[in-house]
């Protein structure tokens, strides 16, 4: 999708969200004045906004698509042809991302139109998804729950119970900062279980530990607990 592609359908969704989802309107009308204003070549080079617009632009639509859904009925018909974890983001998350104040969208907002973003991680989290969807499990990524959320990847196993991710290649004695606001981020948002993984990156084997663990816990870990381990 182009620059002004982008930037129509952005428009075009905030009209019809007008009428249909006052809340989701706001955050079109949001993302629509912050990337209005910036020319084509300069947003096109910009590929980490470009992503996100993309995925923005997709969650509306599908949001647009279940609010059309005339009776409760539909709409868990449309949610059942939908993986658990998408299932988990379009009926869970991504609302409660329309409705609640996001102290974090600006601040992210503004590091990716300034090019401060760099996905690190996103050979290792491409692997793991990639080995997920081997073992016939499925996996759900994106900036919102990534940069808001705290949540590299939202992964279900046999069970179809998405669990909230954390991957972080952190030695034990600096990780528990990060764990303890990891933690408090999940609860802000709802979230009533997560993993908050760390591993060493120069383990031979890394990512078939990590999905082992991941998977295992998706299928078993309890309510309200909020598991921090160490590869």
């Amino acid at each position: 999708m182009q620059a002004q592609e982008i930037k129509d359908r952005l428009r075009a969704l905030l009209k019809e969200a007008s009428s249909i989802d006052s809340n989701l309107a706001k955050k079109l009308d949001e993302i629509n004045r912050w990337v209005k204003d910036v020319k084509q070549g300069s947003l096109t080079s910009k590929k980490f906004v470009m992503f996100f617009l993309q995925q923005m632009i997709g969650d509306a639509q599908i949001w647009l698509d279940i609010k059309a859904q005339t009776s409760e009925e539909e709409r868990q018909l449309y949610y059942q042809q939908m993986t658990a974890t998408e299932r988990y983001w379009y009926s869970y998350l991504f609302p409660k991302w329309l409705e609640q104040n996001d102290s974090k969208f600006l601040i992210w907002k503004q590091k990716l139109m300034a090019g401060e973003f760099n996905q690190a991680d996103t050979t290792l989290l491409q692997s793991i998804a990639a080995e997920v969807v081997r073992r016939e499990g499925t996996f759900w990524q994106c900036y919102i729950a990534d940069l808001s959320m705290a949540t590299d990847i939202i992964i279900s196993n046999k069970q179809q119970k998405p669990l909230c991710s954390q991957i972080t290649s952190l030695s034990d004695e600096f990780s528990q900062e990060k764990y303890e606001y990891w933690k408090s981020t999940l609860q802000h948002w709802g979230i009533d279980r997560g993993l908050f993984l760390s591993y060493n990156p120069n383990t031979i084997d890394g990512v078939n530990q990590i999905v082992n663990v991941v998977l295992y816990n998706s299928d078993r870990q309890r309510i309200n607990l909020y598991l921090k381990l160490n590869l």
